[in-house]
């Protein structure tokens, strides 16, 4: 009998996407389906700001 070696699961990114943690700008532009690109989190800073953490994640939509 040959030992079956099974391979590694890719790693993904730590995403939280729920309001009942805290949230980055980060996690947001990637709860929104888009790159956190330096572009996108600005975007996603300044709407946390105007809606609040929890409002904006929970409006968020990939």
């Amino acid at each position: 009998m040959s030992e079956r070696t099974e391979e590694p699961e890719p790693r993904r990114p730590n995403l939280r996407s729920g309001s009942e943690t805290p949230i980055d700008p980060e996690d947001l532009a990637m709860a929104e389906g888009q790159d956190p690109t330096p572009e996108n989190i600005e975007r996603a800073r300044r709407r946390i700001e105007r809606l609040g953490a929890r409002e904006a994640v929970d409006r968020a939509t990939p």
